[in-house]
């Protein structure tokens, strides 16, 4: 799926659920701190979003699509004992990549493959108003966090260290 797929997809998603979200065209940009001063939103309202490889034993992988807010860091250990996992670490580029269906920096806070499972820490649900790159480094949404965790129902658990 290219990125522009992506878009399409989630904007598709969020028109279908009657979710309340702008688009915010700003320069390129894919690293938190610098796209949320361009968008105007405090860094506790920037969805981060991390793929992340859980061993489970040693003949099972499985990943997941952490998302937390953008002044803090995903907690590798919370997320392994979250799946109880034998081994965490961050999934390869390639692999973040084509589960998540954009290129790094633009990663949504939506699993389009089932292979990625989406877990969001709570404080991010906190905020009234969630913003984050939608699969494109020159566009942002800020959408309504209830609206967020209503259409994206994400497994919810504290993962932000």
């Amino acid at each position: 799926m290219s990125e522009h797929e992506t878009y399409d997809r989630l904007i598709a998603l969020l028109d279908e659920q009657g979710a309340r979200y702008r688009t915010i065209d700003h320069a390129p940009e894919g690293a938190t701190e610098v796209v949320s001063g361009l968008r105007g939103n405090s860094l506790a309202q920037a969805a981060k979003c991390i793929v992340v490889m859980v061993k489970v034993g040693k003949k099972v992988t499985r990943y997941v699509l952490a998302v937390v807010p953008g002044d803090r860091r995903v907690d590798l250990n919370a997320v392994k004992a979250l799946l109880m996992g034998t081994y965490v670490s961050f999934a390869s580029q390639d692999i973040a990549e084509r589960l998540a269906g954009s290129v790094s920096g633009t990663v949504l806070p939506f699993s389009f493959d089932d292979k990625l499972e989406l877990v969001v820490d709570p404080a991010l649900l906190a905020q009234d108003e969630i913003f984050f790159n939608a699969a494109r480094l020159d566009r942002s949404l800020a959408l309504s966090a209830k609206d967020y965790e209503r259409v994206a129902a994400p497994r919810i658990e504290p993962i932000a260290g």
